[in-house]
């Protein structure tokens, strides 16, 4: 009619309807996510959280993106199918947290001892629970010597400030009570030729 191919307008408006439901697909499966973080709750705004990759505190839960500001203070905004769809971890939802710290020892040291003293002076720290009590283990063997699992327990507020502190007591610890330090050592044996 009036010289227009109709065929070709027909095209033209289905086209335009496909593009126009494949962005609305995107943005209906954004807010459905949405709903169900608003339903389901696995996490509030104030929570430290790591979702799709991203770790940091939550500052906004939308009905279309959750905002997480991470501890280098970068604002990121990731879209709630996103979020719906990977696994969610909230280091905030209980009450305490266990730091999990390594420390190598040298393996001409006696290690009982070490392990009695880290003990006792890990649970000197300031903010460190005393219960669960502080385990410390032996987790590993290298050629330098064992490694322990030194993992005192604090509530989620003072986690890094009890990690800081208690690597600092790790060091701080060994060294006064005269412990060696690890270090790689190699046993270079030389024959002579008869």
């Amino acid at each position: 009619y009036f010289g227009i191919q109709t065929t070709t307008f027909a095209a033209l408006i289905a086209a335009a309807g496909v593009a126009i439901g494949l962005a609305w697909s995107g943005l209906l499966a954004h807010f459905a996510a949405g709903a169900f973080l608003v339903v389901l709750r696995p996490m509030k705004v104030g929570d430290f959280v790591t979702v799709a990759g991203v770790t940091g505190t939550v500052t906004e839960l939308g009905l279309f993106t959750t905002i997480i500001n991470t501890p280098d203070n970068v604002q990121t905004i990731i879209g709630n199918n996103k979020v719906f769809g990977d696994t969610i971890q909230n280091f905030t939802h209980n009450a305490f947290r266990r730091v999990d710290l390594k420390c190598q020892l040298s393996g001409a040291a006696d290690h009982q001892a070490a392990m009695a003293l880290l003990r006792e002076k890990i649970a000197t720290i300031p903010n460190v629970l005393p219960e669960p009590k502080v385990d410390v283990e032996i987790l590993d063997f290298t050629l330098v010597g064992p490694v322990l699992a030194v993992r005192p327990y604090c509530h989620n507020d003072n986690y890094w400030q009890v990690y800081f502190d208690a690597n600092r007591m790790i060091r701080e610890a060994l060294g006064e009570a005269g412990f060696p330090a690890p270090m790689p050592a190699q046993s270079v044996i030389v024959t002579q030729a008869a």
